[in-house]
C-alpha cells in the first residue's frame, strides 16, 4: 500500500515538473577561438576578496580583434554573467582544465591603461583592498552615448599662451627653479607652503598651480591637480583657462552628471587633453605622459575616500609620480605631519617665502579670551563676543568685510554644565545634548529625546550653558549687536562662493568660507577651545590648518588686515595658538611629528584598525595573527569604537601597529584576513582600516 502511494506521488510531482517552464540551457559555443594570443587573463568584478585575481578565458574568433587589453567585457562566472577588464592576453594557459570563452566585449574602449591598473594595484597593495574595489574609484561607469559622440582624434587647439609677467611665484625664492625644472622634463618634489593674496588673483593658490601646469605643458607632460571640493575646482579651472586657454584641461568630479563624467574622463583617455583638475575621483584619471602631480590641503578630510580600500588622495598622487617618474608638489597654507615626515626623510623639499615677506602678506594675528567688559563695551556682550574681537569688527566693517568663522553649524550645537563645564550628556544613550533652534527645548542630537530636567552627572548641577555656538545662532547675535550691516551664513546646505567688497558680516563653518573681493578687513575666528578639545590625535593639527584657512582670507597686515583668535587660554601659550600667532606653520609640524615620533603614532608608524563586534572582532584577531602578522607587530585593545551597533552590541576596536618598514607585510597579512573571510563567508562585518584618519575615533 504504501508502495503504491509512493508511486503515486512520484509521479505527480514528475507532472508537476514538466509542466513548470524550464530555463533554456546554453548551448556550449563551437566557435573557433583566436589564432594569436588566444588566452585573455580577465579581471572578473565578483566583489570578494578572496577572488581578487584574474582567471583565464579563451578568446573567440569574432572577439579577437575587439578583445584587447584595457577593454571592458563580460564573462561566464559561477553560472551569471559578471563584468571584468581584459589585463593581458597570452599564448597558452596557466590553468590546465576547460576554458570558457569571453560571451561579449562590451565596448572596444581600453579604459584600463596600464599606468592606472599599476597604480590601481599598487594602493590596493597599500591599504589592503582589493584591485576591483580601486578600479571602481578610478574608472566611471560607461556612457554608450558619449563613446559615440566623442571625436577619435583630438581637435587642434591654438598656442599654449605665454607665461604670465606677473608670476604668482615670485614671493618664493625656490618657485622659480621649480617652474624651471617642471618645463626641463624634471621631476621634483616639494611641499609649498602659501601665502594668502591679499584678494589679489594672480598672486593666489589656483593662479600658482595653474603656472605648474602650464610649465608642464611647455616641457610636453601632462598633469592631475585635485582639490578638496567644487568650489576650489571651480577656482583651479578659471585660473587653468587663464594660464592654458581654452580646450587644454578638463574638469573631472563625482558630482557630474554620467555623460558629463564619462565625456571628460574620455577626453583625458583619448589624448585630447592633458590637464585635469579635479576632486578625489581625478587621482587616477589616465592622463597621458603624466610629468605633475598636484593637491591642494591635504589635511582635508575630503581627500579621505569614505569606500573601501579608504585611500588618501596623498598617498595615491605619490604612488602615480614614483610609478611615472613625475614631479609632485603638496600644497596649502598648513602643512601636514604626513607631509612633514616625508620632507624629514629627504623625499620632498621646502618652498616658502622669506620671514620679512610673510609679515608683509599675513594678516596681524591678535589673541581675545572669553570675557566681554561690559561696562566698556556692552553690545560684545550681547553678541557673546570678547570686546577685543567686537571693537575689531566695528573699526574694519568701515573698510570692508568681515569674516567670522564658527566650529560648528547649528544654533547650539554643544551644552555643558554651567556649573563645572562637564560636557551634558543624554541619560538614556549618552550622546551629546543641544539646542536646535531659538525658543526649542533641549533635545540630544543622537536619539532625538528632549531634555526636560538636567542634571550633571558630575556634579549635580542643573543649569545648561553653551559649549559652542552654532552659525545661526551666531548670526542672530552679531544682527542684533551690528544694526545695519548685512549678514550672511555659509555652512552646510548653503556655501557662498564669494563677496562683495563692501561692509557686511560673513559668518562661516570651517571649509565654507567664501573668498571676499579684495580680501576681509578682518577675520574672527571664533571658539578656539571647542577646535582644540576635540578628543582627537590630529584636534591640533586641523585647528592650525582650519585658522589659518580663514585667515589668508584676510588682507595682509600692510594693508591693516587683522585676524583675531577668540576663546583661547589667557594662563599659557599653546603651541597651535603660537603658530598661528607667529604664522609658522612649518614649526608647529616639525614639533607635531616629533611628539608622535616620541609616541610612537602615525605618520612615524603604520597603523591599522579592525573595527566589528566583540565575537567577530577577536575571530578576526586570530586569523589576522596566523596570516603572517609582522613579529613587530604591537595588537592594541579592545578599546571602544564609539559606534552603536543593531541588537544594542556595541562596536570595539583593535588597532595593530607597526614600523613603517613593516608596512606591507601588515598590508599583506589584512589582505590575506579579508579573503579568508570571504571565503568562509562571514556574515558579520569586520571594517578594515590602514591608516586610519585618527586613531582616537
Amino acid at each position: 500500500m504504501g508502495d503504491v502511494g509512493g508511486q503515486e506521488a512520484s509521479g505527480q510531482l514528475e507532472l508537476i515538473r514538466s509542466a513548470l517552464p524550464r530555463k533554456p540551457r546554453r548551448a556550449a559555443s563551437t566557435e573557433a577561438t583566436a589564432a594569436h594570443l588566444p588566452v585573455a587573463a580577465v579581471l572578473v568584478d565578483t566583489g570578494l576578496a578572496h577572488l581578487d585575481r584574474p582567471f583565464e578565458y579563451t578568446v573567440p574568433e569574432s572577439l579577437d580583434e575587439a578583445a584587447q587589453p584595457g577593454v571592458r567585457v563580460k564573462v561566464r562566472f559561477a553560472g551569471q554573467d559578471l563584468d571584468g577588464f581584459v589585463l593581458e592576453r597570452k599564448d597558452a594557459a596557466e590553468h590546465e582544465g576547460r576554458l570558457a570563452p569571453l560571451r561579449k566585449v562590451v565596448s572596444p574602449e581600453p579604459v584600463l591603461v596600464p599606468e592606472v591598473l599599476s597604480a590601481a594595484r599598487a594602493t590596493a597593495d597599500r591599504y589592503a583592498g582589493t584591485l576591483g574595489d580601486v578600479l571602481r574609484l578610478a574608472i566611471p561607469p560607461r556612457h554608450a552615448a558619449a563613446e559615440r559622440a566623442l571625436a577619435t582624434e583630438a581637435p587642434e587647439v591654438g598656442a599654449l599662451p605665454e607665461a604670465p609677467e606677473r608670476s604668482a611665484w615670485s614671493r618664493y625664492p625656490a618657485g622659480r627653479h621649480y617652474l624651471a625644472h617642471l618645463e626641463s622634463g624634471g621631476a621634483p618634489a616639494a611641499s609649498w607652503l602659501a601665502l594668502p593674496s591679499g584678494g589679489d588673483p594672480a598672486a593666489d593658490w589656483p593662479a600658482a598651480l595653474a603656472e605648474a601646469a602650464r610649465a608642464t605643458l611647455a616641457g610636453g607632460r601632462g598633469t592631475v591637480v585635485v582639490v578638496p571640493d567644487h568650489r576650489d575646482v571651480r577656482r583651479v579651472d578659471a585660473a587653468l583657462t587663464a594660464a592654458l586657454g581654452p580646450g587644454r584641461h578638463v574638469r573631472l568630479t563625482a558630482d557630474q552628471g554620467p555623460q558629463a563624467r564619462y565625456t571628460a574622463w574620455l577626453k583625458v583617455l583619448r589624448g585630447h587633453v592633458q590637464v585635469v583638475v579635479g576632486t578625489r575621483a581625478a587621482a587616477l584619471a589616465p592622463v597621458r605622459d603624466l610629468g605633475l602631480v598636484a593637491w591642494w590641503d591635504d589635511g582635508d578630510d575630503l581627500h579621505e575616500e569614505p569606500r573601501a580600500p579608504y585611500p588618501h588622495v596623498r598617498e595615491v598622487l605619490a604612488e602615480r609620480a614614483r610609478l611615472a617618474g613625475a614631479a609632485l608638489l603638496s600644497a596649502g597654507f598648513s602643512r601636514t605631519t604626513a607631509v612633514q615626515a616625508w620632507l624629514e626623510a629627504g623625499a620632498v623639499k621646502p618652498i616658502e617665502a622669506p620671514t620679512a615677506t610673510v609679515r608683509q602678506a599675513v594678516p596681524r594675528v591678535r589673541v581675545a579670551g572669553e570675557g566681554a567688559e561690559l561696562e566698556r563695551d556692552p553690545a560684545a556682550a550681547s553678541a557673546h563676543l570678547p570686546s577685543l574681537a567686537w571693537r575689531t569688527a566695528k573699526e574694519a566693517l568701515a573698510r570692508g568685510p568681515v569674516l567670522v568663522q564658527v566650529p560648528r553649524r547649528g544654533y547650539l550645537p554643544s551644552m555643558s554644565c554651567q556649573t563645572c563645564r562637564a560636557p551634558a550628556r543624554c541619560q538614556q544613550c549618552h550622546g551629546p545634548i543641544a539646542l536646535p533652534a531659538l525658543g526649542a527645548p533641549p533635545a540630544c542630537r543622537w536619539c532625538g529625546r528632549g531634555v526636560a530636567g538636567f542634571e550633571c552627572s558630575r556634579c549635580g548641577g542643573h543649569t545648561l550653558r553653551s559649549s559652542v555656538v552654532g552659525a545661526r545662532r551666531t548670526a542672530e547675535e552679531l544682527g542684533r549687536a551690528f544694526p545695519g550691516v548685512p549678514v550672511h551664513t555659509s555652512g552646510s546646505g548653503e556655501v557662498l562662493e564669494k563677496v562683495a567688497a563692501t561692509p557686511s558680516l560673513v559668518i562661516a563653518t570651517p571649509g565654507a568660507e567664501p573668498v571676499a573681493d579684495g580680501g576681509y578687513a578682518a577675520v574672527l575666528l571664533l571658539d578656539a577651545w571647542a577646535s582644540l578639545d576635540r578628543p582627537a590625535l590630529t584636534a591640533g593639527e586641523e585647528a592650525v590648518r582650519r585658522w589659518l584657512g580663514a585667515a589668508a582670507l584676510g588682507r595682509g597686515a600692510a594693508d591693516g588686515g587683522v585676524a583675531v583668535l577668540c576663546g583661547a587660554p589667557a594662563h599659557t601659550t599653546l603651541p597651535t595658538v603660537e603658530s598661528l600667532v607667529r604664522w609658522d606653520p612649518a614649526w608647529f609640524a616639525e614639533r607635531e611629528l616629533e611628539e608622535r615620533r616620541e609616541l610612537r603614532l602615525p605618520p612615524t608608524v603604520r597603523m591599522a584598525a579592525l573595527t566589528a563586534p566583540r565575537r567577530p572582532l577577536e575571530e578576526a584577531l586570530q586569523t589576522l595573527q596566523s596570516q603572517g602578522l609582522p613579529d613587530t607587530a604591537e595588537v592594541l585593545g579592545p578599546l571602544p569604537a564609539g559606534t552603536a551597533l543593531t541588537a544594542g552590541e556595541e562596536a570595539l576596536r583593535h588597532l595593530v601597529r607597526v614600523p613603517l618598514h613593516d608596512g606591507p607585510a601588515l598590508a599583506s597579512a589584512l589582505a590575506a584576513l579579508r579573503g579568508v573571510r570571504s571565503a568562509h563567508k562571514e556574515s558579520a562585518t569586520v571594517t578594515i582600516r590602514v591608516d586610519p584618519p585618527d586613531v582616537g575615533s
